[in-house]
């Protein structure tokens, strides 16, 4: 399963450079510093150039959990959020990439930003497990759906065919045939 519509809107997979979407607002996996490094923040930051990392640094710090919005630069998107991800091992890691979802995904109903994509938050370096990810973040953005007319479309970036592949199956498990 690769999409899914939820009361008119919509989750969708795609394998790709979250980077390179043609989306209003992509989301960085972001740390709490908001300083652009490796991974999607590198991708961003090589795609989008230097006035988001200029943005970011008027913004930080946030809280783990917390998300913030900037230009997007260079890139397609209009828009990126910040999202800080938490480091696998520091405790309570569930509820903070739950709230970093759902903190996303706010930002994107106050402004009315109709599609977003999201990358596996914390699963790079953070070491979070890309499973529990998956499972967490699709039930945020579900339960968000359901209650928000913001956004329309949540689109799931995963960078490789194994991360696309581990989406794929938890989203066809949630979602009854």
């Amino acid at each position: 399963m690769r999409e899914l519509r939820i009361d008119g809107r919509k989750i969708r997979l795609v394998e790709g450079n979250i980077a390179l979407l043609d989306v209003e607002a992509v989301v960085n996996a972001a740390n709490k510093n908001l300083k652009l490094g490796g991974g999607v923040a590198g991708a961003i930051r090589t795609c989008g150039g230097p006035s988001i990392q200029e943005e970011c640094d008027r913004l930080a710090p946030i809280e783990v959990g917390q998300a913030a919005i900037t230009g997007g630069g260079n890139l397609k998107a209009r828009y990126v959020i910040h999202a800080a991800g938490p480091v696998y091992g520091e405790g309570d890691e569930d509820a903070k990439l739950e709230r970093a979802t759902l903190s996303s995904l706010e930002i994107a109903r106050e402004k009315k930003i109709k599609d977003i994509a999201f990358p596996a938050i914390s699963t790079g370096i953070f070491g979070f497990p890309i499973q529990r990810c998956s499972e967490i973040m699709f039930r945020a953005a579900m339960d968000f759906l359901k209650k928000n007319e913001y956004p329309r479309e949540v689109v799931f970036c995963l960078y490789g065919a194994e991360a696309f592949e581990v989406f794929e199956k938890t989203l066809a498990e949630l979602v009854p045939s």
